[in-house]
């Protein structure tokens, strides 16, 4: 199993990933990201979540962050399908 560094190392990569280009869509002018925005603060609190956990809490955890994290991802699809109609 994946070590909760390595996970949070992960989430951490993938949200920086997503916020580099909806930066990219507000630098075109993009005014559709508040979505995106507010799934993204609900899965960076989980990951604060799961950076607290002890040792045994955070695989329990694993579930719910992940959830959130696909959350942002849906709003980040969505996002990019507004964007890319432009």
């Amino acid at each position: 199993m994946i070590s909760r560094d390595d996970y949070v190392s992960k989430l951490k990569a993938q949200i920086d990933e997503l916020n580099a280009q909806a930066a990219k869509w507000e630098a075109a002018g993009a005014k559709n990201v508040e979505q995106f925005r507010a799934r993204r603060d609900e899965a960076l609190a989980e990951l604060r979540r799961v950076q607290s956990a002890s040792a045994n809490a955070w695989r329990d955890m694993i579930r719910g962050t992940d959830s959130a994290l696909k959350g942002v991802q849906e709003a980040f699809d969505k996002a990019r399908k507004q964007f890319d109609k432009k």
